[in-house]
């Protein structure tokens, strides 16, 4: 028996990785994270698969549930939205199957930032403006930030910011990173990427809370800030540059006879 956890992705079914899609349909029981899984997800189950919803559940009633499939000899496929390696309570699950002794397996899904990025239609990383993106959020009652993790500092190295769990506080976040990254810096909040009622707002860190405000969003959206969701005049990688020598493209810019990437 193993426990298969499984990064179910923002939203959209078709965004499912084919080895979590195919985990799903050969585990006789599912545990999902309540309205975050698309009910489309939860059909590729097996027929008379236990499928439940862990919302209501504590972690020792989580564990249960994996417990008796155990016992039973059952797989699981345990569904959490997005990708597991951030903010997805893998590490406190984890630990409670080491110290049972019940294997488990990690397959990674499509993060929020990157399905926001897309739907945007940009590259958060831009040469000559930033190279770094930084995942954080604020403070909440599930879980409180470190002392050093401050978004001040954050927002001291210039970097593309992707603020997750924090909508809510809008209104404290902007003015702490304006001194940083200027009133007309681009922003954008993407709620519900991906999902049929997907909406996206695009501004500057001047208009975004009220944009905000005016949709009326309060939860389910992820906010980005940085240059680079608008850049102009930047200058091209050398990746693709004729007279970068690569190792697929050796002595191109010399006239030297190369593979194209």
């Amino acid at each position: 028996m193993t426990v298969h956890f499984v990064g179910a992705g923002p939203g959209a079914a078709d965004l499912v990785t084919v080895r979590g899609r195919d985990l799903i349909a050969s585990c006789p029981v599912c545990l999902h994270a309540g309205s975050l899984v698309a009910p489309e997800i939860l059909s590729w189950c097996p027929a008379g698969a236990r499928i439940v919803d862990t919302a209501p559940l504590d972690l020792d009633a989580i564990v249960a549930e994996i417990v008796a499939a155990h016992a039973a000899g059952l797989d699981v496929v345990r569904l959490h939205s997005g990708d597991l390696s951030v903010w997805s309570a893998l590490a406190e699950q984890t630990r409670r199957l080491d110290a049972l002794d019940i294997p488990y397996t990690v397959t990674p899904g499509v993060p929020s930032f990157s399905a926001a990025a897309a739907l945007l239609r940009r590259e958060l990383t831009v040469p000559g403006l930033t190279q770094s993106v930084v995942l954080t959020r604020t403070s909440g009652r599930a879980s409180a930030m470190p002392e050093r993790e401050t978004l001040a500092a954050f927002a001291a190295t210039g970097a593309t910011l992707a603020l997750h769990l924090s909508i809510h506080v809008i209104d404290r976040l902007v003015p702490e990173l304006i001194p940083f990254y200027g009133a007309d810096c681009p922003a954008a909040v993407v709620f519900r990427g991906t999902w049929p009622d997907e909406q996206v707002l695009t501004g500057t860190l001047a208009t975004i809370a009220e944009a905000v405000a005016e949709a009326r969003l309060e939860r389910t959206a992820l906010i980005l800030v940085g240059p680079a969701l608008d850049p102009e005049n930047f200058r091209e990688s050398a990746l693709y540059s004729t007279g970068y020598d690569r190792r697929f493209r050796p002595g191109f810019g010399a006239g030297a006879r190369g593979d194209s990437a």
